[in-house]
């Protein structure tokens, strides 16, 4: 008991240094170096440049759920499937996923940085020839040249985060996690919109084969009216030469479109995460193009910088860069850590009791420790700045971004707009090669005309015919691209699991996972743009 008495009393001035010296370094860790984040400037213009046309809108918010204004159904389905089963949206999923674990283990760091139980059992034999050894003491046996000893203990080793090294790791990662998310939103948008241009894509083909088909039984009508004037004596030879070259021509086209038609089915089908041929079932319905709605919402450019993910990721991965700054200058100064060790060291020489468990076996090791690599010619100051050019570096990505986004909504207006407008002139040319057609071939039927005019009037009516599919197509397709450059259609996931829940079974049967493979959470939904704080 003696033993015991002492070794506690000589603890007292041990904990009383170890509880000062935390306490003293715990109030001086509230600093951090290293700059705060702030949203750094980009050039936005003040209004569109098609502002003022009646098929924009600006005062209305972004339609969410975009793809529906086209009116149909099959679409819907399509993009519903989508978000649920493509494949590289869940890996987008699954990097929300590696980015939580990552701020879990950011975090950590904020604690004892090493802590561990450790036990041991040795044997112990001693030499007799060497310096330190006293032969006299073996002599008297008042030693024991072989012993075994027995050790069981626990250490820890705190760096304390005096300048904010680890508090800016966490601020590091807490961005880093938003702007995964925000990746996520942002394939989503991508996702969405390639699905929607895809389908326009697919009713595109279907209307320029049927459109070919009907030209087809349309030039196979003027080539029988040829071979009858023919076989007649009416006319040459070269009428019906020239009437079976159209037509085997626009035969040719057909099997070209079907290529093209069964390639978009194909890259539908990817995007659905299905394999090939098993989307004609979802494609069943009116084979035309989708029509756009008389008015579209777009917005102001400045709400690009609040609507569209890959802004905000750029943002964000501006911020997450901005705090390793602060995590590379913590190196330039010393470094404060608390360390101790305590607890439990028995042998079976002749001089200890062997008793491993009785307090007179207690001991403890506890104190401060100071390290400053003053002496690192340059490496960490170079350091310092390396990061900060790559953060300058993501500051001009960031304002590219926002550029190259404006640049895009306008784009998709400009030929939204300009589509629209062709579209009425358009209609207005088929309309008058379909005359013409008619006209040649009541003429040639009564020989006031030869075969070249109805050439040529068939030819131009299935030019026409294809031009004004294609500017329908255009229409859509810039309606397409215009959402997706406004960044509509994330929301829609909003509160809907970022890893498919037989994905979630599988990965739980290997590690144990907790909550993090749970919908978004809370902070995770947020909109940051300014100093990203965990």
């Amino acid at each position: 008991m003696r033993g015991t008495a002492s070794a506690m009393q000589g603890m007292k001035p041990g904990f009383a240094s170890f509880v000062g010296t935390m306490s003293l370094l715990g109030v001086f860790s509230g600093c951090a170096v290293g700059p705060d984040f702030k949203r750094p400037e980009a050039a936005v213009a003040r209004e569109w440049r098609t502002q003022g046309d009646p098929r924009l809108s600006t005062q209305a918010a972004v339609d969410t759920q975009w793809w529906k204004s086209f009116g149909d159904p099959s679409l819907d389905r399509l993009v519903e499937l989508a978000a649920r089963q493509n494949l590289p949206l869940q890996i987008s999923g699954l990097r929300i996923v590696e980015a939580r674990a990552q701020l879990a283990i950011l975090t950590g760091r904020q604690y004892p940085q090493a802590q561990a139980l450790v036990g041991s059992a040795a044997a112990v034999g001693r030499s007799e020839n060497s310096a330190a050894a006293n032969p006299i003491d073996f002599n008297l046996g008042s030693i024991d040249r072989h012993f075994l000893e027995y050790q069981l203990g626990f250490d820890a080793l705190w760096e304390v985060d005096f300048w904010g090294k680890y508090r800016r790791g966490v601020e590091s990662g807490t961005a880093g996690l938003l702007a995964s998310v925000a990746d996520y939103q942002s394939s989503l948008v991508s996702l969405t919109a390639e699905v929607a241009r895809t389908y326009v894509l697919v009713r595109t083909f279907e209307v320029l084969i049927e459109q070919a088909r009907e030209n087809v039984r349309l030039q196979e009508e003027g080539f029988r009216i040829a071979e009858s004037r023919f076989s007649n004596g009416v006319t040459s030879e070269l009428d019906v030469t020239q009437a079976a070259t159209l037509l085997e021509s626009t035969r040719a086209t057909i099997p070209q479109l079907e290529a093209g038609l069964e390639q978009a089915r194909n890259a539908m089908s990817t995007l659905l995460g299905q394999p090939t041929g098993e989307v004609e079932a979802l494609l069943a319905g009116p084979k035309q193009i989708p029509v756009a709605p008389a008015t579209v919402a777009v917005g102001m450019p400045a709400e690009i910088l609040r609507r569209r993910p890959d802004v905000r990721s750029a943002e964000l991965y501006a911020a997450a860069q901005c705090a390793r700054i602060g995590i590379a200058e913590a190196e330039l100064y010393p470094s404060f850590s608390l360390f101790g060790t305590i607890g439990l060291q028995a042998s079976t020489s002749a001089a200890a009791s062997g008793n491993l468990f009785s307090l007179g076996s207690l001991f403890y090791s506890v104190g401060p420790r100071i390290v400053f690599p003053f002496l690192n010619y340059g490496r960490l100051k170079n350091g310092v700045r390396v990061e900060d050019a790559r953060f300058q570096q993501l500051l001009v990505n960031y304002r590219n971004t926002v550029l190259k986004a404006a640049q895009e909504v306008a784009d998709a207006l400009t030929g939204f707009i300009h589509a629209q407008q062709a579209m009425t002139f358009q209609q207005a040319a088929v309309k008058s090669a379909q005359r013409s057609v008619e006209l040649a071939l009541v003429q040639y039927r009564e020989g006031a005309v030869d075969y070249q005019r109805v050439l040529d009037a068939q030819r131009s009516l299935l030019e026409q015919q294809n031009n004004l599919a294609q500017t329908s197509s255009n229409i859509a397709t810039n309606l397409v691209a215009l959402y997706k450059a406004l960044g509509g259609g994330w929301e829609v996931r909003r509160d809907q699991p970022i890893v498919p829940e037989p994905m979630q079974a599988e990965m739980e049967q290997r590690t144990h996972w907790g909550d993090m493979l749970s919908k978004p959470r809370k902070q995770e939904t947020k909109t940051v743009s300014q100093p990203v704080k965990p």
